[in-house]
């Protein structure tokens, strides 16, 4: 070999030791990158982790729904016995016909208000019209007699006391005199039985109201007796109820009753007791009372049915439903929700009223304390909870996840 060649691959060589060399240094900085990259990835999810852990240690407050609290307020509650019963109008009138006739015009109609006097239908008069005028011709003619005869007996008094006739003629004339008054009398009263005859005719409202019902038409053929219309007066009624016997001591005449009546929503009347009957039904052992109910603003109907109490009682204090309070130990116990925690709480109760389904506490909760019922008035004390509704429950759980979603790696590198 010539020291030329020799020299060559000498050099050659060494060129390749310095490659090995070199991509050897690159594998070393290769896998200590990779080893940082793992030991990071593993540190984050070791950090994940324990704060995964943290919050699944932390209690979670439990959801209470709007429906299942409830505020303790100061207000006035009344108790004392249930009743139930119908209103009806205390002046109501059926208004039927008193002749017979064909009605020829009907002026009245359901639900129109009417004054008193007020012509609400009229019935054929022709016949009592022609017996009118003759009653009174018959009068006309009977009070002339009667001044005839009057002038008579003045006449024949004076010639008997100047003895130009006989005391026989002087009492024909005071007989003839009483015969002409009796036949005067009797016209009259003929005639006032024609005007009133001719006057059922025109049928006519009793009194200021409403015409309830209208039962006849036009043409219809009526005769005495015949119900036309119905009037009542709405500005009072009167409630007919049925209260226990064994609370009849305690009722007394001009008492509250308070009641509520099917259609009109939770809102409450309030009337008077007027009369208590002193009879106890034996099939329902129960005292019939009737109560006064005013209807200035006319919202009550005759007919409807009512649902109440006679207030016998009456306080004012703190003031729970009654679905609140747990009164199956040996104290009522009420569920408080104070300071993010359910707090159970002894109390003493009073009045209760079963109409309302309201309870007095005379001890154990303020005014302004939120109460549980329902479903919530079971979870234990000393649990957190919250107030809130469902749907804002949703959105508190779905932003978060959004927040605490991972950023998307960076494959820029």
């Amino acid at each position: 070999m010539s020291p030329r060649t020799s020299t060559q691959a000498t050099m050659t060589t060494t060129t390749i030791h310095a490659v090995s060399e070199e991509i050897r240094g690159m594998k070393r900085a290769i896998g200590v990158g990779v080893l940082a990259l793992g030991l990071a990835a593993l540190g984050g999810c070791n950090g994940d982790s324990a704060k995964a852990e943290e919050t699944a240690a932390a209690p979670q407050p439990m959801i209470v729904s709007p429906e299942n609290v409830a505020l303790a307020e100061q207000a006035e509650l009344q108790a004392g016995p249930t009743l139930s019963g119908s209103l009806t109008p205390e002046k109501a009138a059926q208004v039927r016909a008193e002749i017979n006739g064909t009605v020829l015009s009907v002026e009245g109609d359901q639900g129109m208000r009417v004054r008193a006097g007020q012509v609400l239908a009229r019935i054929e008069d022709a016949a009592l019209r022609d017996a009118f005028l003759g009653a009174r011709a018959g009068m006309r003619t009977a009070e002339n007699g009667l001044q005839l005869a009057r002038r008579n007996a003045e006449r024949a008094d004076e010639l008997f006391k100047a003895g130009a006739i006989a005391e026989r003629e002087a009492e024909q004339a005071r007989l003839n005199l009483a015969s002409a008054e009796g036949q005067a009398a009797d016209a009259r009263a003929r005639l006032a039985q024609a005007q009133q005859q001719l006057g059922r005719a025109t049928v006519q409202a009793p009194f200021a109201g409403v015409v309830g019902t209208a039962d006849v038409s036009e043409g219809d053929v009526v005769s005495p007796g015949t119900l036309l219309f119905t009037v009542v007066d709405p500005a009072s009624l009167r409630l007919e109820a049925s209260v226990p016997a064994t609370d009849v001591g305690i009722i007394k005449v001009g008492m509250p009753v308070q009641f509520g009546v099917s259609g009109l929503g939770t809102d409450r009347f309030e009337g008077r007791i007027t009369r208590v009957s002193p009879v106890v039904d034996p099939a329902t052992r129960q005292v019939r009372i009737v109560a006064s109910i005013p209807n200035v603003q006319g919202r009550l109907l005759a007919g409807l049915f009512a649902e109440g109490r006679v207030a016998t009682e009456s306080h004012t204090g703190v003031v729970v439903p009654q679905a609140a309070v747990d009164v199956r130990g040996l104290r009522p116990v009420v569920r408080r929700l104070k300071g993010g925690k359910v707090e159970r709480v002894e109390v003493a109760t009073g009045l209760t009223d079963p109409a309302t389904e309201r309870m007095e506490i005379t001890s154990g909760v303020a005014a302004g304390d939120t109460v549980l019922l329902g479903a919530a008035a079971g979870i234990p004390a000393g649990t957190p909870a919250v107030v809130r509704r469902i749907a804002d429950q949703s959105a508190s759980q779905t932003q978060p996840q959004a927040q605490s979603a991972p950023a998307p790696a960076d494959t820029s590198r």
